[in-house]
């Protein structure tokens, strides 16, 4: 069991309200409360791994490649919260989702970053980093997310807006130290066919959530004595990213082709694949935000077009989860 695999509640969560935003309800519903009972068995296995398997679990924590994983427990966890505020107005209920998330975020964030450094063997930059590392971005956006959404109706409106904006900052700091880092490694060091694995796609994620938090923020202006002094902060950073995150996509496609259709590499599901679907759903509703601060219909198309292509990964990769499933259980089999 990867420390990753929260990734299958994010990317279930923002395509179930990429399709409540778009009027796809049918499809809204069912995606959201099978993405509650994924949550919680997710945890549950967890749980169970700690409990058998805690030298493991250590392991992959202290692991440059594996260890970001972990932080995808944060963002999960936020965009469940962030489900709950939009498609069933449970501020109480997503409160303490952002309780939970916003305290994995300051044991992970900086217990993973403490542990890395002081270890004592260090991988390359070739074997270290990957797309997952932009969870840290991934993880601190989903936070500013969900208190921007949850602000209106707390008493602490401006304090909440405050640290939802700092962490917005926050985010993109993340974004920019680790990007720089993968495009050094696609750049200078040898790229082989099984090392562009689907994480990448998280770079393109990342500046999607981004895009998302800034125009979230954006919204909250009017009536914030903070946010009235950058509404055209906000709205600029906001384009920005989102320019970065339709940026990116090309390039991964054609990344993509050259994977699978000029080296040959087969298709086999992995985790990772989660990471994909997310920015694909991601993308999708972060673009929604953006045709309605820039009152550009024609942006809004895009959005409608994408959600087939996030619709068709999610199915895809579950379908290919559920053969993995039942191929994995059995005599002698190991999960965990």
């Amino acid at each position: 069991m990867s420390p990753a695999y929260f990734a299958l509640v994010m990317s279930t969560g923002i395509v179930s309200i990429a399709c409540h935003l778009l009027g796809f309800p049918f499809l809204a519903w069912p995606l959201f409360w099978l993405n509650v009972g994924l949550y919680l068995s997710l945890w549950l296995l967890f749980c169970i791994r700690l409990a058998l398997y805690y030298r493991e679990v250590l392991a992959d924590f202290r692991s440059h490649s594996r260890g970001v994983g972990f932080l995808t427990m944060v963002a999960g966890t936020c965009i469940l919260g962030t489900q709950l505020v939009i498609m069933l107005d449970l501020s109480l209920m997503a409160t303490g989702l952002l309780g939970l998330g916003g305290g994995l975020w300051l044991w992970l964030i900086y217990g993973l970053l403490s542990a890395f450094i002081i270890a004592e063997g260090k991988p390359s930059l070739a074997e270290g980093i990957n797309g997952t590392w932009l969870l840290a971005t991934v993880s601190t956006q989903s936070i500013s997310i969900l208190i921007s959404l949850l602000s209106p109706s707390q008493p602490y409106r401006e304090v909440l807006l405050f640290a939802a904006f700092c962490l917005f900052l926050l985010g993109g700091f993340l974004y920019f130290l680790v990007i720089a880092l993968i495009f050094y490694r696609f750049l200078f060091l040898s790229l082989y066919p099984g090392d562009f694995t689907p994480s990448y796609w998280i770079n393109m994620g990342a500046a999607a959530i981004s895009t998302l938090a800034g125009a979230i923020l954006a919204a909250n202006h009017q009536g914030s004595s903070i946010l009235k002094q950058v509404p055209h902060f906000l709205v600029g950073a906001t384009i920005f990213y989102w320019s970065v995150a339709t940026w990116w996509i090309p390039l991964l496609v054609l990344l993509e082709v050259w994977r699978y259709g000029l080296k040959k590499v087969g298709f086999s599901y992995s985790d990772q694949y989660w990471g994909m679907v997310f920015p694909l759903g991601m993308y999708t509703v972060c673009t929604i935000y953006i045709s309605e601060i820039t009152h550009l219909p024609v942006i809004m198309a895009v959005a409608r077009a994408f959600i087939y292509v996030a619709l068709a990964a999610w199915f895809l990769t579950f379908l290919g989860m559920g053969r993995w499933l039942v191929r994995s259980v059995g005599p002698g089999s190991r999960l965990f």
